[in-house]
């Protein structure tokens, strides 16, 4: 499926401007005037999807121990930055949907948890982009979680997300029905770049932060970039 991706998608929500992965944050980025937010998802013991990145709860929390042991009335209860909770999936998912804002969910399986994650993200996901889903974007360094998306939701975009992306990218976009291509802003080729052009396959890098990087990428054939300041980017993404 083909949908209209921005140039600039605020990374983790509200990027470093804001706690990561935190409500306060995807409203930052849409008073800034981007379009797009991106956020990870992973399972809390309960089996609730929540907005974090790490499989542990040290680096943004003032909790610890591992996401998926931790249950919900103890992660709910935590400090996420600046007094900002863990959210819950739907709600960022409703928040975005309010506020006209795409949502890249990066479907971010703890180890162990890749099918279960899979399943309850994207049966959630379909419930609340079914009128519109055009305005969300399936995407994981876990493959096989996007399998399970192509089967459940095949009307929802999805997009392979790699570091270095492998000579076969091509072969495993098209088992997947991809819509964009997601990788590493330090490692993408002129070789993938072409081919991607050639297919008609948009590329979006992470995480792009400098104006002159970005004006370089662009050249190279780039469509998009996901950047952790918001502030140098925010003219640019309101266009």
């Amino acid at each position: 499926m083909r949908i209209a991706l921005p140039r600039w998608i605020a990374h983790r929500g509200g990027g470093a401007l804001a706690p990561e992965n935190t409500l306060a944050g995807i409203r930052l980025a849409a008073r800034m005037g981007f379009r797009a937010v991106e956020f990870d998802v992973m399972l809390s013991a309960d089996g609730t999807p929540v907005l974090i990145h790490d499989e542990t709860l040290e680096r943004t929390t003032n909790g610890c121990g591992q996401v998926s042991e931790t249950a919900d009335c103890e992660l709910f209860a935590l400090d996420a930055g600046a007094g900002e909770r863990i959210p819950r999936f739907i709600d960022a998912a409703r928040l975005c949907r309010e506020l006209g804002l795409l949502a890249n969910v990066e479907i971010k399986p703890a180890a162990g948890h890749e099918q279960a994650t899979a399943e309850t993200v994207v049966r959630m996901a379909a419930d609340v982009w079914r009128h519109a889903p055009e305005q969300v974007l399936l995407s994981s360094f876990a493959l096989d979680t996007l399998v399970v998306a192509r089967d459940l939701a095949p009307d929802l975009p999805r997009s392979p997300l790699f570091e270095l992306v492998p000579g076969d990218w091509w072969r495993i976009f098209e088992q997947l029905q991809g819509t964009a291509l997601h990788c590493d802003a330090l490692g993408v080729s002129d070789a993938v770049l072409a081919e991607a052009a050639e297919q008609g396959v948009p590329v979006l890098c992470y995480t792009v932060n400098d104006a002159a990087q970005a004006a370089i990428l662009l050249g190279r054939g780039v469509s998009g970039f996901f950047t952790d300041r918001l502030d140098r980017f925010a003219d640019q993404a309101r266009c």
